[in-house]
């Protein structure tokens, strides 16, 4: 940390760190800590996730008030998924799963708690395909069974004109 003057500038008896010397610090800062303690413990107020040393998101964090606007930026975009996946949920079929996915995607690329979460979802996501692979004909009978009731819902819906019924009972 460079010494400053009273009024907050840099003073110049000290250089300023170059973002090198600040990217060369990140990392220490992060793994000094033992996991599941201090700084890395609280997830929202966690380093960042790694990135890549010299990538365009480094860059980006070496620059103290344009990380933060970056770090901003990503949680909005990523609770604007998750919202959008939840408002989807009013409507029929798995339609709220992939943006909930997505913003936690997004999420998991600035914020470590989100990348924990990601990394569990990916590893349910791969022990459910094995065990699709591992048992191929009740899989397959489970998949074929759901679709055909989402294919007999869907008739009786329209058939027997469900949604105008449901409409006038209650008033609309």
């Amino acid at each position: 940390m460079p010494a400053t003057s009273s009024r907050g500038a840099p003073s110049p008896s000290m250089p300023e760190p170059s973002n090198q010397d600040l990217a060369d610090e990140r990392p220490l800062a992060a793994s000094a800590a033992p996991p599941g303690t201090g700084a890395a413990a609280h997830d929202g107020l966690a380093p960042p996730s790694k990135a890549p040393r010299g990538g365009w998101r480094d860059r980006v964090r070496s620059k103290p008030g344009l990380a933060h606007a970056y770090r901003a930026g990503v949680f909005v975009l990523g609770l604007l998924f998750i919202v959008l996946g939840f408002a989807l949920a009013v409507l029929p079929g798995p339609l709220t799963i992939p943006p909930v996915l997505i913003g936690v995607w997004i999420w998991s690329t600035e914020f470590r708690f989100a990348e924990r979460l990601f990394e569990s979802f990916k590893r349910k996501a791969n022990d459910a395909w094995e065990h699709a692979k591992a048992h191929r004909f009740s899989s397959m009978l489970i998949t074929v069974g759901g679709l055909a009731t989402a294919g007999v819902v869907i008739w009786a819906v329209s058939h027997y004109e469900l949604v105008d019924k449901g409409k006038r009972a209650i008033g609309l």
